[in-house]
């Protein structure tokens, strides 16, 4: 079975918008890379919409959409947090976060109308981005003797492999990255070389 080693994010910050009865919706969408970074963002858009009544939002991480979570932030539940990360889904979207803010027109829409709102709200702001296709890779650092530089270089440039780091002492280490699906090849690669120490990052 091939390894699914790509995943699908935003390219960069886009916004989008709905309204309805009065009431605005707001939505930020954003690649991600981590709770940390989430934790900012939702920030400064809580003090940019310092005024607004909700803040309600969804972010999907990891390669194969491991971690996430919904949050409907004060609205009835299901009705915010849950559309707005089904539009991540349905878009095969990850390390992504939706910020979706409300303010509120007056008259409620229902739950019914409150789902659609932060739905399309959130679509909105995804067909504004544009979805990339990310390369999943794996790093190595290999340590061998100077005298077996050139068998370690002829591997690295075979296998088009991406120097991350290198040190060129008496005991030689390169840290490098290659696409996921390859990893098992190109370790096997290196462990055949009798001198030669590789250990994953």
């Amino acid at each position: 079975m091939e390894i699914k080693d790509t995943y699908r994010t935003f390219s960069r910050k886009s916004e989008g918008s709905f309204k309805d009865k009065g009431s605005r919706f707001i939505a930020h969408a954003l690649p991600v890379q981590s709770e940390a970074e989430i934790k900012e963002e939702l920030e400064l858009l809580r003090k940019h919409y310092y005024d607004a009544r909700h803040h309600c939002y969804a972010w999907i991480l990891g390669h194969h959409q491991d971690e996430y979570r919904a949050n409907d932030d004060g609205e009835p539940s299901g009705t915010a947090g849950k559309p707005i990360h089904g539009q991540l889904l349905s878009n095969e979207l990850t390390n992504s976060l939706i910020v979706v803010v409300r303010y509120f027109g007056g008259i409620k829409l229902g739950v019914r109308g409150l789902i659609n709102a932060y739905k399309f709200a959130a679509a909105d702001a995804i067909a504004n981005n544009e979805i990339v296709t990310r390369i999943i890779k794996d790093t190595f650092e290999v340590k061998f003797d100077y005298a077996d530089m050139n068998d370690v270089m002829r591997i690295i440039k075979e296998e088009d492999l991406e120097i991350v780091a290198q040190d060129f002492q008496m005991t030689c280490r390169l840290t490098f990255a290659v696409r996921q699906k390859f990893s098992e090849k190109v370790q096997q690669r290196f462990t055949d070389l009798r001198k030669v120490e590789i250990e994953q990052k």
